[in-house]
């Protein structure tokens, strides 16, 4: 494993699109999100560092869609050379933390490659005209660390996001596992 910072993409930098799969097959793309704020977030299963914010981020998903946020996770790791990000293994992951977002497959890794997707997990909100207004940290938590698991900037961000407001340009890279790439 190699701690890896997200590259931080240009804010108001425009939504990549991206049509994929889930894990079970049923396709998912940028533009079924029209006018609506959405959050990407590059993901696998084995990695600590989502391990480690896995359960706060299904409780923050769950509230943050009721508000409106549409969300997508995106597993872009290479599932061949890691097992335990096959997509069988993703709908086993998606139904054990309750996740009730698309969990997608990008199987090619051009999908990361268009966000400059570095790790996991690495979280791109963008705003109801789909320019990116956060890219960063869940909140200061680590695996190593005693901080509780919160997703205080990330909230901070999407409370932003859906008040039609852009968040704080201060923003912090999030931190984890390089994706693996083919």
């Amino acid at each position: 494993m190699a701690l890896t910072p997200s590259s931080m993409l240009e804010l108001g930098s425009p939504l990549p699109a991206f049509r994929l799969p889930d894990a079970e097959g049923h396709t998912v793309g940028s533009d079924d999100y029209p006018d609506q704020p959405l959050l990407v977030v590059f993901m696998c299963n084995h990695c600590p560092f989502v391990k480690h914010v896995a359960d706060a981020l299904a409780d923050f998903t769950r509230e943050y869609q009721a508000r409106g946020l549409a969300v997508v996770g995106i597993n872009s790791n290479d599932f061949r050379a890691h097992p335990d990000d096959r997509p069988e293994k993703m709908v086993e992951e998606a139904r054990a933390r309750g996740y009730t977002f698309p969990y997608l497959v990008d199987e090619s890794q051009e999908v990361a490659r268009a966000f400059e997707a570095a790790c996991t997990p690495d979280f791109f909100l963008f705003d109801r005209d789909h320019r990116l207004a956060y890219r960063g940290q869940f909140d200061d938590s680590r695996p190593s660390k005693d901080t509780p698991v919160d997703g205080r900037d990330l909230r901070a961000a999407a409370d932003a996001v859906l008040a039609d407001r852009a968040p704080s340009p201060d923003q912090k890279p999030s931190m984890g596992c390089n994706i693996k790439w083919k």
